[in-house]
């Protein structure tokens, strides 16, 4: 947390922003004549983010992060690695600089800090804006190939990238000591489990073809489609790290599950996933390489997924002041972690396609 600096929540900001913010960002941005629309947050969210359209010119998205838990040199890490991307033929939405020609604008109102940026607005749509349909007239595989290789050519980007202001690595955030103070004390086998797959996690390779920038929260609601041809933009780097390429692959995993998650037949259900990582990989490999070493290490990767997503519920019920609960769905991922059940869950008994991914509540 920043000194001094006392946490204010979402509505908040939204009505900093309303009397203040806005007019000031706009004058910093050029965003004169701008129609500028709030886009209501997501579960979790950690800024405050804005539509940024005029006829004639290509629309922006502005973000405002507010929680005292990022610093300058986190945020700018982020942006610059966002840059890189895109200078070296990533699909990413690039950062717009300021009129002072900064990646980064910093505002201090009332005693508190923001922190400003200006993307260009990826082409397209979300897949969920399309009620998950695909393109007409092509075959879902082009989608899953395509998402592969967008991710492909990122992570092979990622490995000639030398930061000027470093972003964190996984273990500093995912370490024992955070986890123990993170997770209550009645939970003390997920605990146990938990640090016993980040000794796991700690013996693995490290080397240039296997560790880098990742951007840690590859999925559907990440990237936008452009539905006349097909391509793919990401955004949303704000979890970006150093860590293995392998669980940003994993994630593509989790995020196929959602095409077969009604299928009652197991069988069925694994062969599907077999074929779509299939085409997942061959998309990525056209764009770089990763070892079958590591690929091995799938099912280690995506029970690391489900690591990051208990941490990442337990840290939205502690940023919002809320009492800690455990309801179905994360119930469901605590019980994959307790008893090492493989793949999410996904191919075992415990998975229900009448609800998908919930478990019975626990107290703590």
């Amino acid at each position: 947390m920043r000194k001094g600096e006392i946490v204010i929540n979402y509505n908040e900001v939204v009505a900093i922003g309303d009397t203040y913010l806005l007019t000031a960002v706009s004058e910093l941005f050029g965003l004169g004549g701008y129609e500028i629309q709030l886009i209501p947050a997501h579960d979790g969210g950690r800024n405050v983010v804005y539509t940024c359209e005029k006829e004639g010119t290509g629309a922006k998205i502005l973000r405002i992060a507010f929680l005292p838990d990022r610093s300058r040199e986190d945020l700018l890490g982020e942006l610059e690695y966002i840059q890189y991307l895109f200078e070296h033929g990533g699909s990413v939405s690039n950062v717009i600089n300021s009129r002072k020609g900064n990646l980064l604008e910093e505002i201090t109102h009332n005693n508190h800090t923001f922190f400003v940026c200006l993307f260009e607005k990826a082409k397209g749509k979300m897949l969920v804006e399309n009620n998950y349909q695909y393109r007409e007239g092509a075959p879902i595989t082009e989608y899953y190939y395509n998402c592969g290789k967008v991710l492909g050519k990122l992570h092979q980007v990622s490995k000639g990238y030398m930061p000027v202001h470093r972003r964190y690595s996984f273990f500093d955030k995912y370490n024992a000591e955070y986890i123990d103070k993170l997770i209550p004390d009645s939970l003390s086998l997920l605990k146990e489990k938990l640090v016993e797959l980040l000794i796991t996690l700690e013996g693995l390779d490290r080397g240039r073809e296997s560790i880098g920038m990742i951007h840690f929260d590859y999925n559907d609601g990440n990237y936008s489609i452009d539905y006349d041809t097909g391509q793919i933009t990401v955004y949303d780097f704000d979890n970006s790290c150093f860590g293995w390429y392998m669980f940003d692959l994993a994630g593509l995993w989790i995020s196929g599950v959602g095409w077969i998650q009604f299928e009652p037949d197991a069988g069925k259900r694994k062969k599907f996933m077999d074929d779509y990582f299939e085409t997942v990989l061959a998309g990525y490999r056209s764009e770089t390489k990763i070892e079958d070493s590591m690929l091995d290490k799938l099912v280690l990767f995506i029970q690391a997924s489900v690591m990051e997503n208990i941490v990442d519920a337990f840290e939205v019920m502690q940023n919002n002041g809320e009492e800690t609960t455990c309801d179905e769905e994360l119930s469901y991922l605590i019980k994959c972690m307790e008893d090492d059940i493989p793949y999410k869950g996904f191919l075992d008994k415990i998975y229900s396609c009448e609800e998908p991914f919930e478990y019975e509540e626990r107290d703590i």
